[in-house]
């Protein structure tokens, strides 16, 4: 599986932008896709995740401004608005899928740079 994201750029607060994220290969079982972050000097956080059934979980941080999506080609969108200084980070596509062996797989994708400018 391999993983593309797309969409980060410069933008000023209260601003907005969107995230993609395509996945190529084949999906054993169920899966999760998500999207984390990490600020310069911080851990990578998860920003948000949602499963093939369509389940989403969100950190509290961004909760009411991010909507995590998607779509029936396993693309995964990241929809954040209302912008904030603390939002800019590497952000990195991430999916959890099955294997023939029944182990969990993770795969990343490349970061794609956020920055909100205050």
């Amino acid at each position: 599986v391999q993983l593309q994201a797309s969409g980060g750029g410069l933008v000023q607060a209260g601003g907005s932008l969107r995230l993609s994220c395509a996945a190529h290969g084949t999906f054993i079982g169920s899966y999760v896709l998500g999207w984390f972050r990490q600020a310069p000097g911080k851990q990578r956080e998860l920003v948000a995740s949602i499963t093939d059934g369509g389940i989403t979980l969100y950190a509290d941080s961004v909760k009411g401004r991010f909507t995590i999506s998607r779509d029936n080609t396993i693309t995964v969108y990241l929809q954040m608005s209302s912008l904030k200084h603390e939002d800019t980070g590497v952000y990195y596509c991430n999916a959890e899928t099955g294997s023939y062996t029944g182990a969990r797989k993770y795969y990343w994708g490349q970061g794609t740079q956020v920055t909100v400018s205050s």
